[in-house]
């Protein structure tokens, strides 16, 4: 094993060819130590090591599966569903996957994993107190709420009584405001909307957005954690160690070679690349021999889900549409639109590609759309959305590739159908899920405060933008919660509207900061939008990323050829020969037309191949 501490491990970008490039047998040391650290083309050289990614990717994605579904669950009263809480996570992992195989393949064709998000939480739990007045908070209702819940279990164990249906009929209009939300961000993605907005969303709105969305989780994560803190802080511990303290040491793993060929080691850094499987096994193991009843009750069933299920619509039932749904499911769409566009930018960056072009924004939020209206219709209470865990664990794998984000949509896709082994899932212990977003959250915050660089933050119109953005984001949920009789027009759609767009943080830090940034005077150096590129590119260097950036946000080749096919009004999906940016002859961001990426067929630079050497 050796460890290379002088030189970063650089983010390894991978498209989805399965073919990559082959390293040569020797490398020589590294001549530009300062470069990017995430700046590599090279990947997994194995489709093994791509499952193992795919695992990690997959187990942060089954965890925050978990907790969404746990959060909002909350409150039911054991035996409040009339079918199995396992049947109703395999039809969430069936649409989780479904949409992450579209994104990747003919969305925004970044390596996002779709799940659902704190933005469709919010409205589903606003939604669900005001009709179940017996699971509203106020204070000193806590014993009265489990003696009242006990007591309807009895009385609807004697008699027949509509308690149950009370439950369901309120997760079905939660399901009608997923189905709404997709088809509202189906349209606006069809209309080019996020096209057109996404050029005006500059340093000072991203950062903001990125750090309230790593901040808007910390009180559900520290509730999770306290279910057992010494296995949290043990889970953490290990992630920190595996991902930074062992991230660069180099284990030697023997590839296969004909005898006649001469021996070959390839170094791995396999402490940073199993930095989520390795401490979550542990963990999870130690868990199970201590004894320790720190599982999700709420999920779990006592009776015996389906081994084979085919998700399909009305299952259980059709989704419920009224004028409540509606107003929640506005509110989710705007939302999930601004966490997702966040996203895009956010992977964008570790991959070190330029910012994703107004048809990749506009195709990624139109499939989100539709991975929605199927959550939606198979029953699911949460729609899907570009994961912001999952981003922050391929920052710490500092590696990406788009077959990986096609092998976990297909894990997700072929558990959807078996309830039975989806089941296994809820036994994930709470620390453990509550460790695993901890982490994850905190990369995506402190790649919030990186975006900073970008701007002049020494400017004190940018000072104001920031800090305005992210604690009045952070106040208004709060003061809400501590004033709900504030909102009250008389009209209750509109009154669960504002409820639900007031208690979203990344919501209102991106409409802030956009606001901000849009109506405030100042340069384009200012604002980060006018940086220029560094003298060390030269006008052949700057086209060729210009290449290998549309050949990355493109389109499939077979689908590119339909694309004059299809109405004018939708040629906005489809890429252009130029970037509109460009032949305005606006100047770019820094590294926005870097020849950091070579293309998939060449030879990894040297300078980029700590992350994989092979003597």
């Amino acid at each position: 094993m050796s460890r290379s501490p002088l030189h970063p491990s650089p983010l390894l970008s991978v498209s989805s060819q399965d073919a990559p490039a082959r390293l040569p047998t020797q490398l020589p040391p590294l001549q530009n130590p300062s470069s990017h650290p995430w700046a590599s083309w090279c990947g997994p050289t194995t489709w093994g090591l791509s499952c193992l990614l795919a695992l990690q990717h997959f187990l942060v994605l089954a965890s925050l599966l978990c907790a969404s579904h746990l959060l909002l669950l909350h409150n039911l009263p054991p035996g409040g569903l009339s079918y199995s809480p396992a049947q109703l996570l395999a039809s969430s992992f069936f649409s989780c996957g479904v949409s992450t195989v579209l994104q990747t393949w003919m969305g925004s064709r970044l390596p996002l994993v779709q799940a659902p998000s704190l933005e469709f939480l919010i409205p589903a739990l606003v939604l669900t107190n005001q009709k179940l007045p017996l699971t509203t908070k106020t204070p000193g209702n806590g014993e009265y709420r489990v003696k009242a819940a006990s007591l309807s279990l009895r009385l609807c164990s004697l008699t027949s009584c509509h308690g149950l249906e009370l439950w369901n009929t309120s997760l079905r209009e939660v399901s009608g405001a997923v189905v709404v939300s997709g088809l509202l961000q189906g349209t606006i993605g069809l209309l080019g909307v996020p096209g057109r907005v996404f050029p005006y969303c500059g340093p000072l709105v991203l950062a903001p957005s990125l750090v309230v969305a790593g901040l808007s989780a910390h009180k559900e994560v520290a509730q999770f954690c306290s279910a057992h803190w010494g296995l949290a802080l043990l889970l953490i511990l290990l992630m920190v160690v595996c991902s930074q303290h062992l991230g660069s040491c180099q284990v030697p793993l023997c590839s296969w070679r004909p005898a006649s060929a001469s021996s070959t080691h390839i170094y791995l850094p396999v402490f940073r690349l199993l930095s989520v499987l390795t401490p979550v096994a542990c963990v999870w193991i130690i868990s199970a021999l201590l004894g320790l009843s720190v599982n999700p009750l709420h999920l779990s069933d006592s009776t015996e889900a389906p081994w084979f299920w085919l998700p399909h619509p009305g299952e259980w039932d059709w989704p419920l549409l009224t004028p409540k749904a509606l107003a929640a499911g506005i509110s989710m769409a705007l939302a999930a639109s601004t966490s997702s566009l966040g996203c895009y930018a956010l992977c964008g960056q570790l991959l070190h590609l330029s910012p994703p072009p107004p048809h990749a924004c506009s195709r990624g939020l139109s499939l989100e759309g539709l991975g929605s209206v199927l959550a939606g219709l198979l029953g699911s209470p949460l729609g899907t959305a570009s994961s912001f865990p999952n981003v922050g664990t391929m920052s710490l794998f500092q590696t990406g590739s788009r077959r990986v984000a096609h092998l976990v949509g297909l894990f997700c896709m072929g558990l959807g159908f078996s309830p039975r082994l989806a089941q296994l899932f809820t036994n994930i212990p709470l620390p453990v899920l509550g460790g695993v977003l901890g982490v994850t959250q905190a990369v995506v915050l402190s790649a919030g405060f990186s975006s900073f660089h970008l701007a002049d933050i020494d400017s004190g119109r940018n000072v104001f933008i920031v800090g305005f953005s992210i604690f009045m984001a952070l106040l208004l949920p709060r003061w809400l919660r501590e004033a709900p009789v504030l909102l009250n027009t008389g009209w209750s759609p509109l009154d669960m509207s504002l409820r639900s767009l007031l208690a979203e943080p990344i919501f209102l830090a991106g409409l802030l900061g956009f606001l901000l940034e849009n109506t405030i005077s100042g340069t384009r150096v200012e604002r980060g939008l006018g940086q220029g590129l560094p003298t060390c590119f030269t006008a052949q260097e700057t086209q060729k990323s210009r290449e290998n950036s549309a050949q990355e946000y493109g389109l499939p080749s077979a689908i590119n050829n339909l694309c004059s096919c299809i109405p004018q009004p939708l040629h906005c999906l489809c890429p252009m020969p130029e970037d509109p940016e460009d032949e305005e002859g606006r100047p770019s961001k820094t590294g926005e037309t870097a020849n950091l990426l070579p293309d998939s067929e060449e030879l990894c630079p040297i300078a980029n191949r700590e992350g994989f050497r092979s003597q």
